[in-house]
């Protein structure tokens, strides 16, 4: 459904069976590109899990696309490495006909979680070393 309009909102609606999937809208000079992500779409939520000893699993890289003749570096993923940590990010199989591709913003939950304990960590070690000092 594309829906044109001349003040902010939604321009592209993406449903299936009848719910919305996901939208692009607009707000003043910005441009959103939203996935669902409503609560009552989910269930057996979990806050649990290790996304440290996951996120190690992840091999950034750097490397120029091969069609790029001024060969500039950039930073990212290749997508079949990927793919056994946060196959959700990953479209595609590996050395098929149609090219792997790679959604970056699926990483972002993992990301987060990771810092999260990392910060968790900190904070227990500069408790510690409090506790030294006032020894």
């Amino acid at each position: 459904i594309l829906n044109r309009q001349s003040s902010d909102g939604t321009i592209v609606s993406f449903k299936q069976a009848g719910t919305q999937e996901g939208s692009i809208s607009i707000s003043g000079s910005s441009t959103s590109f939203n996935t669902s992500s409503d609560y009552r779409l989910k269930e057996n939520v979990d806050y649990s899990w290790d996304a440290t000893t996951r996120l190690k699993q992840l091999k950034p890289a750097r490397f120029n696309w091969i069609v790029d003749k001024t060969n500039t570096l950039i930073d990212g993923f290749i997508a079949h490495e990927v793919s056994s940590v946060v196959p959700e990010a990953i479209s595609g199989e590996k050395d098929a006909e149609e090219m792997q591709g790679i959604d970056q913003s699926k990483l972002v939950p993992l990301l987060t979680k990771a810092l999260q304990e990392a910060l968790a960590e900190i904070d227990i070690l500069k408790t510690k070393v409090t506790a030294l000092e006032n020894a």
